[in-house]
């Protein structure tokens, strides 16, 4: 049985959207740490940052909301350690007609479906996020 940590951090985060907190405290990892700054990036959450506590990094998401109402409607997660799912360069489809964006892992890292399509690059589709 193993444990999908970038599962386990979208989670993280929709539970917290659902809360209507306004940050949240996630496990560190390199993956998830680029995972947030695509968000950032984008302009779906405020901030990602590393905090270190007691010798363990972890990571703080700040959420970002509109008039009270959460700037993510969905995040979703794409590919499962069981199921995983890839797509070229040619077929990666925008996200609800380009208001949303896709997360991929290529060959030159973690990148939004805008920045793959831009190096011509596919891979395994993590998330979407709108």
């Amino acid at each position: 049985m193993s444990v999908d940590a970038i599962g386990n951090f979208l989670t993280i985060i929709r539970n917290g959207l659902m809360a209507s907190k306004p940050f949240v405290i996630a496990p560190y990892s390199k993956i998830q740490a680029h995972i947030g700054s695509i968000l950032k990036d984008e302009g779906f959450i405020l901030d990602c940052a590393v905090v270190e506590e007691e010798g363990k990094k972890f990571l703080k998401i700040v959420l970002r909301y509109v008039s009270g109402e959460s700037v993510i409607h969905e995040i979703k997660r794409v590919s499962t350690p069981g199921r995983r799912y890839y797509v070229g360069a040619d077929a990666i489809k925008p996200v609800i007609g380009g208001l949303g964006v896709s997360i991929l892992t290529t060959n030159r890292g973690i990148l939004s479906n805008r920045q793959a399509r831009e190096h011509a690059v596919g891979g395994e589709l993590i998330c979407t996020v709108w």
